[in-house]
């Protein structure tokens, strides 16, 4: 996924008056980070790989250096974390360790008498809250759709066997994270979300922000929280000043170090050589990964990063979408590590280019004679399991506009050739989720930028981007008299087998 210097809004600015829930701004060059090395990992993420980034903020000192969007994403967009929402759960479960509201050792079972199994095997019986934080629930593979397709995920969970004994072995386990949301508010009476609010969200200065829930409304703990990218670098500064915000010790410094440090090694016995080249085996805390050079994060599936750099009193943050997070990461510890040295030609108009870049929209070419035919007619989908039961396409003076069916359910969505065009709807969009009970329901309506572009005589593509998300979903229609053919793909399934879904003109 290609970035082009277009349109992203990317601020390099001097400090000037922000309102007191925002992090005081600075320039790079300020707080000794390259300018230079930040251009290079810039220029090095356009043309050297397939990442599509989102968002970077940069912090030193407390002050943010740098900050950029790629539009349309921008400053006051939510973006889906996927699991950096486990280190705001974790948070909530040090904050009810200080309230003496519960201690690490307490016993899983003994918060859900009700939802146990028949029989409570051994394993189930030691199982600890230490060992859903640190991944070491016993599972031998992931439960995820066993659980989260039920309609009592807490009675699944319970349900599922354990194989090797607790806080022994790794395996990375978000329904256990989903647990940890569970017991939450089961000690307190609040969801996850109301419990984190005044606690810790509040003093923060965190506003605005949502969580997917179960069919109970438990919080899923292991993901679907949304925030906006200085929510996380907030986050991230917390943990580098450990705990401390303002004057106040908002999480004790005790969970901080507990959380940071390593309580399970992935690969006990990996080689030296991977060890070295690999972000994922370096060790796992509290619902957070060690990386390499000596830094701790919060990480989220497709490159959502909270990178805390405790020796250079640094944070980077990273919203993205990518399939080789690693490869993200090696950018990061090529380019903005070495920034860190504040070494290098500064780059005086770094800040005028940044503002170019932009996540590239469809662009087309006229199809003057197939676009006025096809705006006369309303089109049905043939099979009865399709993702839509039909649709139409308007197309207007500079945009497009395509309605889609879906049920008794209508969903509008405007397109721009050449430019994205910004607007919101209900229909959900892709989610690695999908499956799961309940999965965004109540969050709508969801931001959406859609563009058009023929890519030949008879077939249109049309790219929604949901930018509160990750994600982007294709729709491509191909067009013979009055048959049409439709394939819906999602920006991160690697498949050649995408249903096609056959029509026809009414």
């Amino acid at each position: 996924m290609k970035t082009t210097i277009q349109t992203v809004i990317l601020f390099l600015l001097s400090y000037q008056a922000f309102a007191q829930s925002s992090l005081p701004r600075s320039t790079p060059e300020a707080q000794n980070i390259s300018s230079h090395g930040i251009h290079h990992f810039l220029d090095a993420v356009e043309s050297e790989s397939k990442h599509e980034m989102h968002s970077l903020m940069i912090l030193r000192n407390g002050q943010v250096g740098a900050e950029a969007w790629w539009s349309p994403y921008g400053p006051e967009s939510k973006h889906t974390m996927y699991s950096v929402s486990k280190t705001f759960t974790a948070s909530a479960i040090g904050l009810a360790v200080a309230e003496g509201k519960l201690k690490v050792t307490d016993k899983v079972v003994s918060f859900f008498p009700e939802s146990l199994p028949a029989t409570v095997s051994p394993y189930l019986a030691g199982l600890e809250i230490k060992d859903l934080l640190s991944m070491t629930v016993g599972h031998d593979k992931s439960f995820n759709q066993e659980v989260f397709t039920q309609e009592d995920w807490v009675k699944a969970f319970l349900s599922m066997p354990i194989a090797n004994k607790p806080g022994t072995k790794f395996l990375y386990n978000t329904s256990a994270s989903y647990m940890l949301s569970a017991i939450i508010q089961r000690v307190s009476g609040e969801s996850l979300l109301g419990y984190l609010q005044p606690r810790l969200l509040d003093p923060l200065g965190i506003a605005g922000v949502d969580w997917e829930t179960d069919l109970d409304g438990i919080a899923v703990g292991g993901w679907g929280i949304r925030v906006k990218t200085e929510d996380m670098a907030k986050l991230g500064q917390l943990f580098l000043q450990k705990g401390h915000w303002n004057g106040k010790q908002i999480l004790p410094e005790s969970w901080i170090e507990q959380a940071s440090t390593i309580k399970i090694m992935q690969e006990p016995e990996v080689s030296p050589e991977k060890m070295a080249a690999n972000d994922w085996i370096q060790g796992y805390g509290y619902q957070m990964w060690r990386s390499r050079y000596d830094s701790y994060r919060a990480d989220g599936a497709f490159g959502q990063y909270i990178l805390i750099l405790p020796e250079l009193d640094g944070v980077i943050v990273i919203t993205s979408e990518t399939s080789d997070m690693q490869g993200l990461l090696d950018l990061v510890w090529k380019h903005l590590l070495p920034a860190f040295d504040g070494n290098g030609i500064i780059e005086k108009n770094l800040n005028k280019n940044l503002r170019s870049l932009s996540l590239v929209p469809l662009k087309s070419k006229p199809n003057k004679k197939l676009e006025k035919e096809i705006s006369k007619n309303t089109y049905h989908i043939d099979k009865q399991n399709s993702i839509v039961s039909g649709f139409n396409l308007k197309f207007l003076k500079d945009k497009s506009k395509l309605t889609l069916k879906v049920g008794e359910e209508s969903h509008a969505f405007l397109l721009g050739s050449g430019e994205w065009v910004l607007g919101t709807t209900y229909r959900k969009g892709p989610n690695l989720f999908h499956f799961a009970q309940n999965q965004l329901e109540g969050l709508a309506p969801f931001k959406v930028a859609g563009s058009y572009a023929w890519k030949d005589s008879e077939t249109l593509e049309i790219k929604l981007k949901y930018y509160e998300s990750p994600h982007t979903e294709t729709i491509l229609i191909t067009f013979e008299g009055d048959q049409v053919e439709i394939v819906f793909k999602n920006s991160f399934e690697n498949r050649e087998d995408w249903p096609v879904f056959v029509g026809k003109a009414l």
